[in-house]
């Protein structure tokens, strides 16, 4: 069980990183968008 428990962990966690990964070119868009509102309102 623990052996197993530890696989499912580490997959976990490979899951968690390419999900921050997406988030983060996702966030990237994010900023653009508001920086583009600043400049305009500015």
């Amino acid at each position: 069980m623990r052996k197993n428990r530890k696989m499912s962990f580490r997959e976990l966690v490979n899951e968690n990183k390419r999900q921050l990964l997406k988030d983060e070119s996702y966030l990237e868009q994010l900023e653009k968008k508001l920086d583009e509102k600043h400049t305009r309102n500015g």
